[in-house]
């Protein structure tokens, strides 16, 4: 069962679990690619964008597990 936690890097998670792109996406972090996201942990780039992180954290874990 995949866990997702807002420590984790972004594009750790996003190499580990590709599923979990447009989830990034929906809730308007489409700078997957930039350099920020090489760094950054989730939550880091959420805030930056203001966005709920925990809502974004749930998505991530549901669309990960989903492919289990």
């Amino acid at each position: 069962m995949a866990t997702i936690t807002k420590e984790m890097s972004i594009t750790e998670v996003v190499s580990k679990y590709p599923q979990t792109v447009p989830v990034f996406m929906e809730h308007g972090m489409g700078c997957l690619g930039c350099a920020a996201a090489r760094f950054e942990n989730i939550e880091q780039g959420a805030l930056a964008h203001g966005i709920d992180v925990d809502g974004l954290i749930a998505d991530l874990n549901k669309v990960a597990n989903k492919a289990e």
